[in-house]
């Protein structure tokens, strides 16, 4: 069988613009100076914000999954910012934003339910599985079984985007990735159909868990919280998906001024980048760190335990939040529950809180 040849390989050759005025700078000049000024603004500002939490570690189990979403402004920007400016390499480039990104989303998954810290054992909305009403949106028959439909819902991503991500670099290294093509013979349309699918699970279910518990979490404003973490995702995923589909049909072309390569990669990255620095700014108010600030006094007392684990500069804080231990054992717990003890697991007492009414059918709580 004759492999198809890769409909453009301008990626593969240096750029050859013209200038976008007489004496001035090309396109690509142009980008990668944009991303530098954002970038560098982008990475100051996240970095008081994670410095603020680090130097106030009072409350590890939190903040450490509110550090590892703060990374996420440094990371997308410095990792496009490079896509850009390496434009030849790009694809290995993205390896960095793209494995932060789940890590990121497992993160607020995290740290959402320790603000809620108890699990719900009836849930009134409706989630795409269960056992009980009919429909491809059905009603669990236990709380715990939603719980964990939205857990394995997370966490598949998180490993689904590392595969694909791993698959890709494989892919262009052999030369089967061809990123100007959507021909199925290449992994590039497989890699960017399977990310959308898991990336859309992810961010549904995420949603789904925040509408069940926002109301107990309300005092901590959770909406701006889910605000940063999934506007974020979703302009960083989507407008690159968007052009990159653009431009491996052929509805965008190269130009004198702007060639295909400034299309597909310049300018999402540039977006990115200009992105990074406006969400660095709100996570000000989303993530602030003077709620874990402690008073001198609760600090000196000798009988107190309260005081802060982040070590000089937060040091042991940044490493703290940066062992992904946690999240292999969340993602392991997620696949378990779907494959194991499946035969045992309506014997847990969840599903009998709740029973048939008499007459309409409806689930009623049972009378205490």
């Amino acid at each position: 069988m004759t492999w198809p040849k890769c409909n453009s390989t301008e990626e593969d050759i240096t750029i050859r613009e013209t200038d976008l005025w007489d004496g001035g700078i090309t396109f690509h000049e142009l980008c990668w100076i944009l991303c530098a000024i954002f970038t560098v603004l982008a990475f100051i500002l996240a970095s008081i914000i994670m410095i603020g939490h680090a130097t106030h570690y009072s409350n590890p189990n939190e903040q450490r999954y509110i550090i590892r979403i703060l990374f996420m402004i440094p990371v997308y920007a410095i990792s496009s910012f490079l896509c850009v400016y390496y434009y030849r390499h790009s694809v290995y480039f993205e390896l960095i934003g793209d494995c932060y990104e789940p890590f990121a989303i497992a993160s607020f998954f995290h740290s959402t339910l320790l603000l809620h810290r108890t699990r719900s054992t009836h849930p009134e909305r409706k989630c795409f599985c269960g056992n009980r009403d009919k429909g491809k949106l059905r009603r669990p028959r236990s709380g715990l079984t939603w719980f964990n439909v939205i857990w394995i819902g997370v966490f598949q991503y998180c490993f689904l985007r590392v595969v694909m991500t791993v698959i890709a670099v494989a892919a262009e290294a052999d030369g089967r990735y061809c990123e100007d093509s959507d021909s199925p013979y290449y992994a590039h349309v497989w890699v960017l159909v399977i990310e959308s699918i898991a990336v859309t699970i992810a961010m549904y279910c995420l949603i789904q868990f925040y509408i069940q518990i926002k109301n107990d979490i309300a005092h901590h404003r959770p909406f701006l919280k889910i605000l940063c973490i999934k506007l974020v995702i979703f302009l960083s995923f989507w407008q690159s998906t968007v052009i990159d589909f653009l431009t491996s049909s052929g509805t965008i072309k190269s130009s004198a001024k702007v060639q295909l390569a400034d299309w597909n990669n310049g300018l999402p990255n540039l977006l990115i980048c200009i992105e990074m620095f406006l969400f660095a700014i709100l996570h000000f108010w989303g993530f602030p760190w003077g709620p874990y600030m402690l008073n001198k006094g609760d600090i000196m007392s000798s009988g107190s335990d309260q005081r802060y684990y982040g070590g000089f500069l937060g040091i042991k804080a940044y490493l703290d939040a940066m062992n992904p231990w946690d999240l292999i054992k969340a993602t392991a717990r997620g696949f378990r529950w779907l494959f194991v003890g499946r035969k045992t697991r309506e014997a847990d007492p969840s599903y009998g809180m709740r029973k048939r009414g008499p007459s309409d059918g409806s689930e009623v709580s049972p009378v205490a």
